[in-house]
This record gives structure tokens, sequence and C-alpha cells, in this order.
């Protein structure tokens, strides 16, 4: 939990692409999930969730009404409570999902590291498809205003793009980085326990 508020009140944590914040915050929650279980996991995608409203609410950017239930949607001047669907669900997943992927590769007998690096990734794509989705469906109009293009399939588009352009290094970012850390700390964690 302390790296995940480290990553998320540095630099570290979110690179600001002004439009959107690439994150590297799951990084850690997914680690979590998978050496400490799901309900642990659970545990570390809300405290992500939650202090991604918080930044959302005290630094604003294009997309913060999409976060945080105290930003008017862009184009009104009011606030939705959908923002605490997609700040909350998605990074709550993001520390359930790969624990589960983990196991489940784990009964199919692929090696430890391979199992971790595509649960990292599986933790990683949860997070980006659902919130960059959820963003779509929820918040088109504001969304597009933001974009400044026209709700349409060139909308979507710009969804997709952000998922291969954005969510794909960082994927492949949490899942080198959970195939290193965890192999570790799981190597520990089931020693100490034993």
């Amino acid at each position: 939990m302390s790296i995940i508020f480290l990553f998320s009140f540095t630099p570290l944590g979110f690179i600001n692409l002004g439009f959107i914040k690439a994150t590297l915050v799951h990084i850690p929650v997914i680690i979590g999930g998978i050496v400490l279980g799901p309900r642990i996991g659970a545990l570390l995608g809300l405290t992500f969730g939650v202090l991604s409203i918080a930044i959302n609410t005290t630094a604003p950017s294009a997309l913060s009404f999409a976060f945080s239930p105290f930003i008017p949607v862009l184009g009104t001047n009011e606030t939705s409570l959908w923002s605490l669907v997609i700040a909350l669900v998605p990074r709550i997943l993001t520390g359930v999902v790969p624990f589960y992927v983990f196991k489940w590769l784990q009964k199919r007998e692929l090696k430890t590291k391979t199992s971790l690096f595509l649960a990292g990734v599986s933790g990683s794509l949860v997070n980006t498809i659902l919130v960059m989705n959820l963003i779509y469906f929820v918040f088109q109009d504001a969304y597009a205003t933001a974009k400044q293009m026209e709700v349409g399939a060139g909308l979507y588009k710009a969804v997709l793009s952000v998922i291969l352009i954005n969510g794909v290094p960082e994927a492949l970012v949490a899942g080198i980085a959970t195939s290193a850390v965890a192999f570790i700390l799981l190597k520990v964690y089931h020693k100490n326990r034993t």
C-alpha cells in the first residue's frame, strides 16, 4: 500500500499525457493481489481507485470528470456518480483478476515466470480496457468534446488507440515487473509460511 501511495503522489506512478494519465500504479496492485491473494488485491485496488479520485479532484486534467464525482462532466455543470464506478471497479478487479489468471495458468503447468508475466499483463489490460470502455459508454459526449471529435465510429477508434498506444506498453511493463518481483516475493512468502 505504501508503494501505491508513493506512485500515486509522485511522477513515478502517473505519466501525464495531457488528455489522459498513463499509469504504473496498477503494478503494485497486481503484484500484491498475486502474492497476498484476491482479498488483499481488492483492497489494494480500492486504495488505487480512491487515490485516483483524490488526484483527479485536486489536480484535474481534461478527463478528470470520469474519475471524480466532484468534477463537472465536460460540457455540463453537473457531476456524475458514474465516475466512482470508473475509478473503483476496474482498479479493484486489477487486484483480483491476476490472482486467478496466475492460479489458472499454474494448473496448466506453465512456468512460474511465464504465468506471472501473463497474470501481470491481464491485470493491466483489465484496468485499461474497462476504464476506457466505461468512459466511452458512460461519458461518450464529454469524451468526444475532450477529444474534439464527433460521436461515432471515429470516437471509438480513439478509445482503441489509447488502449493500444498506452495500454499495451503498460501491460508489457506490468508483465515484466510482475514476473521479476512477484517471483521473488512468492518464494520468500512461501518460505516464511513453512
